[in-house]
């Protein structure tokens, strides 16, 4: 934490403020669904007093969960600032399902919640805490602006909140006072001065890094023009890539994960490449069915951690990849091969660095030219779908003792790109959380058949028998009857 009263918001932070528009909200958000515990009534309800008493007790561990945005006068640059009137029953919220409620109506309230823009003038995070699931289970909807965080960065979060113990006994929470406000003075002086000595240091180090490392500035350089250079071209067209609302639809399917990672064993690559096989073969299916071809080249935008192993904490330490899928191919082991291909020589040739360049140059300037990049490849319909894994825990996570039993995760739309696709592994399990636009996606429940249907195969293919579960069999009943 900052002395100064304030923390700024790093050049990326700051960019996904401009990304955000009134129908293309930037907030990642996750849905959790826990057994009832002791915070289960026997009404079916769940006791929220509980809940938030929980969560004001691990408020000191989340530091910017207190704190609001704040803009230097002049350069308009956002730094963060401590809320002097931060109320927490404004960010834990209490819903309900009719009692018992399906899946499909948590589904379709989720959609409702995500649709929902975060207030700027209070801290950017929300809890949702429904109940009526059948079973004595409840659902938790935490929606996160991006401008705090990314995938990982999100799980550290949850980490903080819940726990890999079950217990009951709620800690007191500890005091705090809110730091006040600098004055506007300051702010403008301290930003004027980072800039300067930025700017400066980045000309003194310019020499040194042309003669030790031009091959290294070329590469870098080579990689930002072939980032910039697939941003400005048109990616397919397709039935779910065109103008944004404001309204959502959301579905989600999960998997064995030893199951995928044999999956991945027998055919070599990795369980990201089993991921974007599966995607190419299950969009490939659901435009078969609607009739629907695909004239040009499908992209899927990537993200890439760049966080190191010591890195902790909120933010966004994330490049990006803009990658062809091969759809153009039925058969899905040759699919595989495909993408195994290309994932290989976008991590050989350091493909993210593209994106990068631009990120980095935000910290010395601003994140204008930044967010005027994305604008554009965004408007462009540079990319179809964004598709984004997060490693999880392996272990299962407790709120007070209510076990976590699935998460979901659920990420933003851009401009023209009515579908984003996040994965999330947890306590043996691989989720797929769907975010569709409303109109532009009306039956996303058939993507994620297709999706069913797209990773069965390429099960198959690989010589890994399908399991025997009855939820499992009727799972493979709905992909045959689609």
């Amino acid at each position: 934490m900052s002395d100064d009263g304030y923390v700024r918001l790093s050049g990326l932070d700051h960019a996904f403020l401009h990304f955000e528009t009134p129908p293309t909200y930037m907030h990642v958000a996750l849905t959790a669904i826990f057994d009832g515990g002791s915070l289960a009534r026997p009404d079916g309800g769940i006791d929220i007093e509980r809940v938030r008493r929980h969560v004001a007790s691990r408020l000191h561990l989340l530091p910017r969960y207190r704190q609001r945005l704040h803009f230097v006068p002049v350069t308009g640059d956002p730094v963060w600032v401590d809320d002097d009137a931060f109320d927490l029953d404004l960010h834990v919220r209490h819903s309900h399902l009719p009692c018992p409620g399906t899946d499909q109506q948590l589904k379709s309230l989720i959609a409702r919640l995500l649709e929902r823009p975060l207030d700027r003038r209070r801290p950017l995070w929300e809890m949702y805490f429904v109940e009526g699931l059948p079973g004595n289970r409840f659902a938790m909807l935490c929606k996160v602006h991006h401008c705090m965080v990314d995938g990982i960065a999100g799980i550290e979060l949850l980490a903080a909140l819940l726990s890999p113990v079950a217990e009951t006994r709620i800690e007191a929470p500890r005091p705090w006072t809110p730091r006040p406000v600098p004055p506007a003075s300051q702010l403008l002086r301290d930003e004027l001065r980072r800039r300067t000595d930025a700017s400066l240091g980045l000309l003194r180090a310019l020499p040194e890094v042309v003669a030790s490392s031009g091959g290294a500035a070329a590469a870098r350089l080579s990689s930002l023009a072939g980032f910039l250079g697939a941003g400005v071209r048109n990616a397919a067209d397709t039935p779910f890539n065109g103008p944004v609302g404001p309204h959502r639809r959301v579905e989600w399917l999960e998997f064995d994960l030893a199951e995928m990672k044999e999956v991945k064993k027998r055919l070599g690559g990795t369980l990201n490449d089993v991921v974007l096989a599966t995607v190419a073969g299950a969009v490939r299916r659901y435009l078969t069915q609607h009739g629907a071809g695909c004239d040009g080249e499908f992209r899927a935008l990537i993200p890439v951690s760049t966080r190191t192993v010591d890195e902790r904490g909120g933010g966004n330490r994330v490049s990006a990849w803009l990658a062809p899928l091969p759809l153009e191919d039925a058969r899905p082991l040759e699919r595989f091969a495909a993408i195994r291909r290309l994932t290989a020589a976008y991590r050989d040739n350091h493909e993210e660095r593209g994106a990068e360049v631009l990120t980095e140059t935000a910290e010395w300037t601003t994140a204008l030219p930044l967010a005027a990049a994305v604008r554009l490849i965004s408007r462009s319909k540079a990319f179809n779908v964004v598709v984004t894994n997060v490693p999880g825990p392996p272990v299962p996570f407790y709120l007070l003792d209510a076990q976590m039993v699935a998460g979901y995760p659920h990420v933003p739309l851009f401009q023209n790109q009515g579908l984003g696709i996040a994965l999330l592994s947890y306590g043996g399990r691989f989720s797929y959380g769907l975010v569709g636009e409303w109109d532009l996606l009306p039956d996303i429940e058939r993507l994620g058949v297709a999706i069913e249907a797209a990773y069965g195969e390429l099960r198959a293919a690989a010589g890994v028998a399908a399991p025997g579960t009855a939820a499992t069999r009727g799972r493979l009943k709905r992909v045959a009857a689609a």
